[in-house]
């Protein structure tokens, strides 16, 4: 006698063990089409997350960018806005006859009746000769 034995055993053909059988391929089948759902459920949420996050960096890259370049105008703006003053004053100042007569003098070597202008050279051009 051998220790395996083959042990020749008949189903019972009943409506209820063929009811059985059906359920237990029916409810195998439902977890397999689970795990479908549920794989393919996952896929979907993992693309749809990577579209989110990459979509944000981008965002966020450009936002920044954007607030660099704000900064940027910004100063230039006051920049600009301090040459703005300059020139209004510039403008009121050339307005005023004194004032463009002083000019004229200055830059131009204008004189007035009887004035003699000496051109002396400043202190640093005689440094340079030395």
């Amino acid at each position: 006698m051998s220790s395996v034995q083959e042990k020749n055993i008949a189903k019972i053909q009943s409506t209820y063990v063929h009811q059985q059988e059906v359920a237990e391929i029916a409810s195998a089948r439902k977890r397999k089409l689970l795990y479908r759902r549920l794989s393919l459920f996952l896929v979907f949420a993992a693309v749809l997350s990577y579209l989110m996050i990459t979509s944000f960096i981008s965002q966020s890259s450009a936002l920044d960018k954007k607030v660099a370049q704000k900064r940027q105008l910004e100063q230039e703006l006051t920049q600009l806005k301090k040459q703005q003053e300059i020139l209004k004053e510039d403008i009121i100042k050339l307005n005023d006859d004194d004032y463009l007569a002083k000019l004229a003098r200055k830059e131009y070597f204008f004189s007035e009746n009887g004035e003699i202008i000496f051109n002396i050279p400043e202190e640093n051009e005689g440094k340079k000769n030395q």
